[in-house]
């Protein structure tokens, strides 16, 4: 039977922005990601991790180091997550797990049985929300990481766009405690 998944992109939503994250000592996990990766799973979301690493391809930190961060947030946030998807390549590499494309969401499509149309794609970048266009989900934006100067770029706005990632599934679940005002699709 398919299962709803919450989409959710990592450095800025999920993680503290550090331009090219290669080491375990940097990492900073935000305060609410638990409690909000807590909630989507007691309603029944798969929380999946869809991340670009082109730092990958650019050579200034190896897959193994990645690796080592995704193991880091996994002990962190136990049972929370349920995959973590990555793309390595560089911008220009022209592949399909690239967001905006929609590889990696297709690559956890075979890995789980997923309803696009009862999922999230959530992040904060405008690529984030391109994706989820693409995929055919839900989207939200987070004001976290690069969020709130994404908000001026949009030309389409997503579903929900919320202050960080706690306010987006309170608003997803509908709540009533998300601290900030819900904005509508433009």
């Amino acid at each position: 039977m398919p299962q709803k998944a919450a989409f959710i992109d990592r450095d800025g939503t999920l993680i503290e922005e550090v331009n090219f994250l290669s080491r375990v000592e940097d990492l900073r996990i935000f305060p609410f990601t638990a409690d909000a990766l807590r909630r989507l799973k007691d309603a029944g979301f798969l929380t999946i991790v869809v991340t670009n690493q082109s730092g990958i391809g650019r050579g200034i930190y190896s897959e193994a180091e990645m690796h080592s961060i995704h193991r880091r947030m996994a002990e962190h946030l136990p049972g929370l997550i349920d995959a973590f998807h990555f793309c390595p390549h560089l911008p220009e590499a022209g592949c399909r797990c690239r967001k905006p494309n929609i590889g990696m969401l297709e690559a956890a499509e075979s890995e789980f049985s997923i309803e696009r149309r009862a999922s999230w794609m959530i992040g904060d970048k405008r690529l984030d929300i391109e994706t989820g266009f693409k995929a055919g989900t839900r989207t939200a934006l987070v004001k976290t990481g690069y969020g709130a100067d994404t908000c001026i770029q949009l030309t389409k706005g997503p579903d929900l766009i919320e202050e960080n990632l706690l306010d987006v599934v309170c608003a997803m679940l509908d709540t009533g405690t998300a601290a900030s005002s819900r904005q509508p699709a433009a």
